[in-house]
């Protein structure tokens, strides 16, 4: 009986070490993935904008990399990878480590409009990224040519309702936010515009201002120093209040048409699968500095307004954006390949 013993003993001993190695070097891997994490950042931080140096997304970009570096006590460093209406970037980001070191500065274009415009998208902005925080949202406004027999909102309506055609409208580009944006537009008011697509926002807004095409849908900064020299008319701005910057322009509800209401937004994001604890640390230092009074003055002098949220509201935002501008892309036929 004793040899049997000690032979049963002899196995429940060796199945027991075994049990306790693969316990203790599942603690070892936990305490490891912990201790990363918790060291987070230990080096610097790349934020991909996927749009050129310069530009308003790659201003905003920059700003948000400060904030973030400042916050994180590391530096943060912006990659800028330009390309297919910003696609060719986000792609990039979403092919990335999901460890914290590579995150997405993502906007209206890249997060909610790219999956409705490119049939091979090669990512899922509501799986293959992890959300951080909605960052910021700019209105829009709609401005005509100084010649436009409208003064007001309802006038233009019904000068395009009368001719339609009549009147085009300059975008940046198909499929851009400019471009869907007029296109929600007309089908709120149930008119017919003339779609003229240039190449950058500058050459559209020019042809604009010099009468070659009668209306545009772009931010108010944007559009700000052909308003003040009285090349075109801003008929209406989109959100709950007026800008401060020209008190006498109304909202498109206090115009006449509630019904219309749209925006650009910008957000940042990392790779689907960064662990928890990074996000979460990523957004309590964004959103801290989003509430910062001097950033705030410094985004809305870029014609912007800061919306710090959670990644989980910020997650069921971009969701419902996707689903909005599909909507829009459907009815407009809009399609970049």
């Amino acid at each position: 009986m004793k040899p049997n013993l000690i032979a049963t003993f002899g196995r429940l001993s060796v199945s027991a070490l075994l049990v306790c190695a693969a316990g203790l070097a599942s603690v070892q891997i936990a305490s490891a993935q912990t201790t990363g994490s918790q060291d987070y950042p230990a080096r610097t931080v790349q934020l991909i904008v996927p749009f050129p140096p310069g530009g308003p997304t790659d201003i905003v970009g920059r700003l948000v990399a400060q904030r973030l570096s400042e916050g994180l006590g590391r530096s943060v460093v912006v990659e800028n990878r330009p390309g297919a209406g910003g696609t060719v970037g986000s792609a990039a980001a979403a092919k990335a480590a999901p460890d914290g070191y590579t995150l997405l500065f993502g906007s209206t274009s890249t997060l909610a409009i790219a999956p409705s415009l490119y049939r091979s998208l090669s990512y899922d902005p509501r799986i293959a990224f992890t959300p951080v925080s909605l960052v910021s949202r700019g209105a829009i406004v709609l401005a005509i040519h100084s010649a436009v027999p409208a003064a007001s909102l309802n006038d233009f309506i019904a000068e395009a309702r009368r001719a339609p055609g009549k009147f085009a409208y300059a975008s940046a580009g198909s499929g851009t936010p400019p471009h869907l944006a007029a296109e929600f537009f007309k089908s709120v008011a149930g008119i017919d515009l003339l779609h003229v697509p240039y190449k950058g926002g500058a050459q559209a807004l020019n042809d604009v201002a010099s009468g070659q095409a009668q209306a545009i849908f772009e931010g108010l900064v944007t559009l700000a120093p052909q308003l003040r020299a009285g090349r075109i008319r801003a008929l209406a701005i989109t959100g709950e209040r007026r800008d401060a910057a020209f008190p006498d322009l109304p909202t498109f509800a206090q115009a006449g048409l509630p019904q219309y209401d749209a925006y650009f937004w910008s957000g940042l994001v990392a790779p689907a699968g960064t662990p928890p604890d990074i996000i979460n640390r990523l957004n309590v230092v964004l959103t801290q500095g989003l509430e910062r009074p001097d950033i705030r003055e410094a985004f809305e002098r870029q014609g912007l307004q800061t919306a710090p949220s959670s990644p989980q509201a910020f997650g069921q935002f971009i969701a419902s954006e996707i689903d909005r501008w599909a909507r829009v892309a459907k009815a407009s036929g809009a399609q970049v390949d």
